[in-house]
């Protein structure tokens, strides 16, 4: 026999799934150590305050949902850096929204139990924090139906006798001094209360989208009936219950009780807050649905919806095979290509091109030249022989220091091209690379430092350096971290 409590169940399963999915992709992170954080409690503690700072036409905003999780992190791994808390709360509000996604939604599949006994397969999509976008071009986050039921945990439950049975559960605790179980079930009562107050939300703004999409001949009305009691039983309610704790939290001389029954005055006064919000819209909501069915009454025939080109046509094309999907596809740019404009647009302009004289073109274009490219190379700076003597120059004897005037002067009665090769290498120098040579296994090293006085030479200009060689010693030089140990020299 079909059973509707085990899809009902399955379902409920299924929006824990990616709370679940956190804690086993937490390596995904990269660079930062995600094993001290608990991924499920950071979800449920941002869904929490998503919830919290719901309206009915704002949400939460995005850098403070960030911030108060960053802050919960913090404390799970108080040895982490601040850097790493906030990445780890963005990590988990991104994966709560699912983005990177088409739709920005999960998909569970499960099965069904039909008549004559068959098991059929469905797909359960559904949301966990959606984005909602609001008439100042603001984007809130919002919490979804599944959200709230996986936040307090009645799953499948209707939300008046939930609401019910959770102030029915707090007003018991809070005689019996259990304060701790009546905060959670306060908060619990909290939430039915967001909860309702999004079902009439998503109908006044399906209104106004569509006003026929809606019934308000039969079902509004019966909702917004009763959504007014609803209120005027628990504002009773309610009232009673903050009379009665506030008396407890005067008469308690433990300090803790006295700190929860405080934590739980401002929980009610919050519920009372939102009932009486929730009163102002119930009684708005009539004028809204007769500005909206006056606004669409005049606003003309709705206009013909976009098409997804991805969801309606690339993804069903792709599954055919290429006869048949060749007709649809030629449909396709043949109305969404826009029209090439005509040659022609006059009958002069037709006689002028039929009058015009046809001009011989040859098959080819005629013959491609042939670029010589034997001669094309670059001739080098300096040659060989240069290259030569500068090197003979500054190949000095270890321990032997010359200044920098001296080796011009001898190179300038070579060639200026000795000089300047000279010069290089000595600027080179100043600030050799030992590790290098070392590496290469180098005898010796060229080194320069600075003396008083300035470069005596036509072509150069600077302080006078004075240049010598180092002996190295490849088998002493030693690695200590990350830094080379050789023999200590003289200048």
């Amino acid at each position: 026999m079909p059973d509707d409590g085990l899809v009902r169940r399955v379902k409920a399963l299924a929006c824990t799934a990616p709370l679940q999915a956190l804690e086993d992709n937490k390596m995904s992170l990269g660079r930062v150590d995600a094993n001290p954080y608990h991924m499920v409690e950071l979800a449920l503690h941002t869904i929490d305050q998503v919830a919290m700072a719901m309206d009915f036409d704002k949400g939460a905003e995005h850098s403070k949902v960030i911030e108060q999780v960053s802050h919960f992190a913090a404390v799970q791994a108080p040895e982490q850096r601040e850097h790493d808390h906030r990445a780890v709360a963005e990590w988990v509000l991104h994966k709560l929204i699912n983005i990177g996604t088409i739709d920005r939604g999960f998909s569970w599949k499960y099965g069904r139990i039909e008549g004559q006994g068959t098991y059929n397969r469905y797909d359960f999509a559904f949301k966990l924090l959606v984005e909602h976008s609001t008439a100042d071009n603001r984007v809130y986050l919002r919490v979804t139906n599944e959200a709230i039921n996986v936040l307090v945990g009645a799953l499948d439950t209707d939300v008046e006798s939930a609401q019910v049975a959770a102030e029915h559960k707090l007003e018991y605790l809070i005689n019996r001094g259990r304060l701790e179980d009546a905060k959670l079930a306060a908060e619990q009562a909290r939430y039915r209360t967001v909860q309702y107050g999004e079902y009439l939300r998503q109908y006044l703004d399906a209104t106004q989208r569509d006003v026929r999409t809606v019934d308000w001949e039969h079902q509004v009305p019966k909702l917004l009936e009763e959504a007014l009691e609803h209120i005027e039983e628990r504002y009773r309610h309610e009232s009673a219950i903050l009379t009665n704790i506030t008396e407890h939290r005067d008469r308690a001389r433990d300090a803790r009780k006295k700190q929860q029954a405080a934590g739980l005055v401002e929980i009610i006064r919050d519920c009372i807050h939102r009932h009486m919000q929730l009163q102002n819209w119930l009684q708005s909501a009539g004028a809204v649905f007769r500005e909206e069915q006056d606004r669409q009454q005049f606003s003309g025939p709705p206009q013909r919806a976009a098409v997804d080109v991805f969801n309606q046509l690339l993804v069903p094309i792709l599954g055919l095979p290429t006869g048949v999907a060749q007709a649809p596809v030629t449909d396709f740019f043949r109305s969404g290509v826009a029209p090439a404009p005509p040659a022609v647009t006059s009958l002069n302009t037709l006689i002028d091109r039929l009058l015009t004289v046809r001009s011989e073109s040859s098959l080819y274009a005629g013959s491609v030249p042939v670029p010589d490219v034997r001669g094309g190379a670059e001739q080098p700076l300096f040659s060989e022989e240069d290259q030569r003597i500068a090197g003979k120059l500054l190949d000095l004897p270890v321990g032997e220091t010359r200044t920098l005037t001296a080796l011009l002067s001898e190179a300038r009665g070579h060639s200026p091209a000795v000089e300047r090769l000279v010069l290089h290498d000595a600027v080179h120098a100043f600030s050799p690379a030992l590790s290098e040579a070392l590496l290469r296994g180098d005898r010796s090293l060229l080194i320069a430092v600075p003396v008083s006085g300035e470069l005596d030479s036509p072509s150069a200009g600077g302080d006078e350096l004075l240049l010598s060689r180092l002996g190295l010693e490849n088998s002493g030089g030693e690695l200590d971290d990350g830094g080379l140990r050789e023999k200590e020299f003289d200048e």
